[in-house]
């Protein structure tokens, strides 16, 4: 079942990648980008290896967190149920077929599509800074996300309130998906929303390179506000989530811009072997 649905998703996201690349990039850059890519890599590598390794770490990381929050964690799920209340229901009033089915794709495969396309679109860029700086603030948004898992224990609505958002929950309408989010998550973890933190942290740069990919802007926001209210619409986030999401997409997209470019890993590793070469008692 796992592998189904893993094959839905990359045919679903397979199929809107080229379009968009065709829409909102262009033939030129990616003529430019056949000349240039390997040189981009090659400056991009480090920051890539850092993204890698922060996704493998966290892959294994999130099925030992919840036995690590059981020890170290506080349990949040009554103080967001009772400053929030039943405010996530207010959804209900716009449950239909069409929307829970708008939504629940959105979830999944909208969502994968958000995250992946801008990778592609930046690299087409001569300067590959923005590109750098996206996955920098993509790696930030989930180690800073996995440490608050780990110390924050909080159930989502559709745990708290199953009958009340049953007619919208995931699981309801799309049950297959539950073998793909059981391997990459929780149900404890809740806050901060990643999907809305990484949504949001697309919308920002989207915002920011607006006038380098003008089509691209309003779709970006589009999608991140639609992925943000799916969490909700679903039951799998709380509005205390999505906030708290917003909020650390906001400080990875700065802390992005503060960390790239500030230090060249080729200089550093220079200046380290000078200072080692200055250790060593040569002899002549």
């Amino acid at each position: 079942m796992l592998a189904e649905v893993l094959i839905q998703l990359v045919v679903v996201v397979g199929i809107l990648l080229p379009i968009s690349v065709a829409l909102f990039v262009g033939r030129e850059r990616l003529v430019r980008t056949r000349s240039e890519w390997r040189t981009r890599l090659k400056t991009s590598a480090p920051t890539i290896a850092v993204l890698l390794v922060v996704l493998l770490i966290n892959r294994f990381a999130r099925q030992r967190a919840p036995r690590l929050s059981r020890e170290i964690g506080f349990h949040l799920t009554a103080s967001f149920y009772n400053i929030e209340g039943e405010f996530i229901l207010l959804f209900q009033s716009i449950a239909t077929p069409e929307t829970t089915a708008y939504f629940s794709s959105i979830y999944v495969y909208g969502y994968v599509f958000l995250i992946v396309f801008p990778v592609l679109a930046y690299f087409t860029l001569p300067d590959t800074r923005m590109f750098r700086r996206l996955l920098t603030a993509y790696a930030l948004n989930y180690v800073i996300g996995l440490v608050l898992y780990i110390f924050v224990i909080a159930y989502g609505p559709r745990n708290v309130m199953p009958h009340e958002v049953a007619e919208t929950m995931l699981f309801e309408n799309k049950p297959q998906v539950q073998y793909l989010t059981r391997e990459v998550n929780s149900n404890t973890n809740v806050f901060p929303s990643l999907h809305t933190s990484l949504s949001a942290t697309v919308a920002t740069f989207a915002a920011i390179t607006r006038s380098t990919f003008p089509k691209w802007f309003p779709v970006a926001v589009a999608l991140a506000a639609s992925v943000a209210i799916s969490t909700m619409f679903l039951g799998i986030h709380w509005g205390i989530d999505v906030v708290a999401g917003m909020l650390l997409a906001a400080l990875c997209v700065v802390l992005s811009d503060r960390l790239v470019g500030r230090w060249s890993v080729s200089e550093l590793l220079g200046d380290r072997l000078e200072q080692f070469e200055d250790r060593i008692p040569w002899q002549e």
